[in-house]
């Protein structure tokens, strides 16, 4: 295993994180005694990386990597984030102080640790000065029960905003980005990924394998067992246009002599912008072949066609699950209110 730097933390990482999405919850696997031997499968290959959240299931994902580690959490580099909705009332979510001092709380509790390596906003909270939470986990970090901070599926601009307000106020900045990135979302390219090397971020990609459709199991005009298509917030199944880059990409792995994932997985790890890449695996089955692509090097000539399916820097389709700003959520902000406008 060839670890490399998390930014300029001086944590070492492995080229493949294991993500939890999958393990533990109830939509993914939630066989625990399972999902246990998949988190030490992985970290038997050096896999280091363990990245989870309090919104996976509910606190369940938390629970059972907890129950995983136990007796091996030295070795790990334990990531958790926090900011998704834990119930239905509204202070348990976002970036708030408040919110903050009461979530690590019920992470550590549920992680079975005394502190987190990485602390992670899983989404930017439009609601909260950006420096209303850095001040709040600048405390954490100093009082150790947190080593490092990072931000996720953050917009370049806010990234950027982030790391003036920790250095104009004293605070922790943070260390890491984790943004979407696969071969069908290339849009981390134009900004992100360069605004994280500039700032000397680590960077954390999720969805190398493009929600599953770079899978090879996902084609036009065949029925997929996917257990993330049937999921309510995975609905990219049905665009044409990733159906149809997911053809030509086919094909360039065939020629290659190689399976799909492993061409995805390779090439979210080909840019020098990014630290590890997060694997998302259900099963035993799923995680071995994963790991059997891990010292696969795409060639120049493989990018280079990559590049001609999909153009650095763009997008095929829609990206479920990433961060819409308010200015695009919210038709008010972007409107003049009717008595304003000009009569057509």
């Amino acid at each position: 295993m060839q670890y490399r730097n998390l930014g300029r933390t001086g944590i070492k990482v492995s080229p493949y994180a294991l993500g939890t999405l999958m393990l533990g919850t109830p939509f993914g696997n939630a066989d625990h005694e399972d999902s246990i031997k998949i988190v030490h499968k992985a970290l038997d290959s050096g896999i280091n990386l363990v990245d989870t959240a309090d919104a996976y299931g509910q606190g369940a994902s938390e629970e059972l990597v907890g129950k995983a580690l136990k007796g091996r959490r030295d070795e790990v580099v334990l990531a958790t984030k926090l900011g998704l909705p834990m119930g239905e009332a509204p202070n348990r979510r976002g970036g708030s102080r408040r919110w903050i001092l009461t979530a690590v709380e019920d992470s550590l509790r549920r992680l079975q640790t005394d502190h987190i390596d990485l602390y992670q906003v899983h989404r930017p909270d439009p609601d909260t000065d950006v420096e209303e939470t850095l001040s709040a986990l600048t405390d954490l970090i100093r009082s150790g029960k947190v080593r490092a901070i990072g931000s996720s599926t953050t917009p370049a601009s806010d990234m950027v905003e982030a790391q003036w307000v920790a250095e104009r106020r004293g605070l922790e900045r943070f260390r890491t980005e984790q943004p979407p990135y696969s071969i069908l979302n290339r849009g981390i390219e134009s900004e992100v990924l360069p605004t994280a090397q500039r700032y000397g971020m680590g960077t954390l990609v999720w969805g190398p394998l493009g929600q599953g459709m770079l899978t090879g199991r996902v084609r036009k005009g065949r029925e997929n067992d996917l257990v993330r298509a049937s999921l309510p917030f995975f609905t990219v199944f049905d665009d044409e246009r990733r159906l149809d880059v997911v053809e030509r990409l086919v094909q360039l792995a065939e020629e290659a002599g190689l399976p799909m994932t492993h061409l995805a997985m390779a090439f979210a790890i080909a840019h020098p912008g990014v630290s590890s890449a997060l694997l998302g695996p259900r099963t035993m089955e799923h995680l071995d072949d994963l790991l059997a692509g891990l010292d696969v090097v795409l060639s120049d000539e493989i990018l280079d066609r990559i590049d001609a399916i999909v153009p650095p820097g763009t997008d095929v389709g829609p990206l479920d699950q990433a961060f819409h700003p308010p200015a695009i959520e919210h038709s008010r902000l972007r409107r003049r209110p009717a008595g304003d406008r000009a009569a057509v």
